[in-house]
């Protein structure tokens, strides 16, 4: 129990270390805020017009949830573009010199992406307000759904922060986060129905974590109805924390025993 507190004391330390380094580049945080916004105009003025919807749903209350999710599985990349970024100029040896817990890097990492997607979330939420969107259930549902989001993007950030102990460079990082990221949001139900895809991608997109966790805050948020057919489907909540479970089971240890290596280098 005392590694673990030490590991939360010095990872928050780290954490807030993360976040002034954005207040010093203020650029950083202007276009992270930027992009929700521009993804949620793009699709509710632009595309919004041309996708059908079964029944009477409307289309900016369907949309508001998937880019809500895209969104923050994007904003969990900067763990892995600050992990490589450390790495390359020669921080972790810092770190190493001081009296701290060797995963409160990795847990302050992560720590910090929570803080940049609340911000995203409380931006996209009131872009959403503005073009239509409504919560339709009750506060605590409502804040199960966001719970939800964010928990869902933590544990990518530490898919990303061990492709960033990995691969050499940010920019690395970012191009190989997009080829994981771009076929994860869009093969899902984030911006259409699952049902309007091809057979072998509809198969693909219903169990997809990220059809699950969409789907289940669009239920939390009164946005859609439940979903029937596949059990990922039915019951987004339960499939949605497996998911959670399994990417934090595998890839923390993953990275810890990585950042390790790397530090012993």
């Amino acid at each position: 129990m005392n590694k673990l507190n030490l590991a939360l004391a010095d990872g928050a330390i780290v954490a807030k270390r993360n976040l002034i380094k954005i207040k010093r580049v203020p650029d950083i945080l202007v276009f992270t805020l930027m992009s929700p916004i521009m993804f949620v105009l793009l699709f509710a003025y632009v595309f919004g017009g041309s996708i059908d919807l079964p029944g009477d749903l409307n289309y900016r209350e369907f949309l508001l949830a998937g880019v809500f999710v895209q969104t923050v599985i994007f904003g969990s990349t900067f763990s892995g573009a600050g992990m490589a970024d450390d790495m390359q100029k020669g921080i972790i040896d810092r770190f190493r010199s001081l009296p701290m817990s060797p995963a409160a890097v990795l847990v302050g990492r992560t720590a910090s992406d929570i803080v940049n997607n609340v911000l995203s979330l409380g931006v996209m939420s009131a872009t959403g307000l503005l073009v239509g969107w409504r919560i339709r259930t009750s506060v605590p549902e409502a804040v199960l759904g966001f719970l939800l989001i964010l928990a869902f993007a933590y544990a990518i950030s530490w898919v990303m922060t061990y492709v960033g102990l990995v691969v050499p460079t940010p920019e690395v990082v970012n191009n190989a986060s997009f080829m994981f990221i771009f076929p994860l949001t869009f093969i899902a139900n984030t911006f259409v129905p699952s049902d309007n895809l091809p057979s072998v991608l509809r198969a693909f997109a219903e169990w997809n974590p990220v059809s699950a966790v969409t789907q289940a805050a669009r239920e939390l948020f009164g946005n859609g109805p439940a979903a029937t057919g596949a059990w990922s489907l039915e019951h987004p909540v339960v499939y949605g924390l497996i998911w959670v479970g399994i990417i934090l089971a595998v890839f923390v240890p993953l990275s810890v025993r990585k950042y390790q290596q790397a530090a012993n280098k």
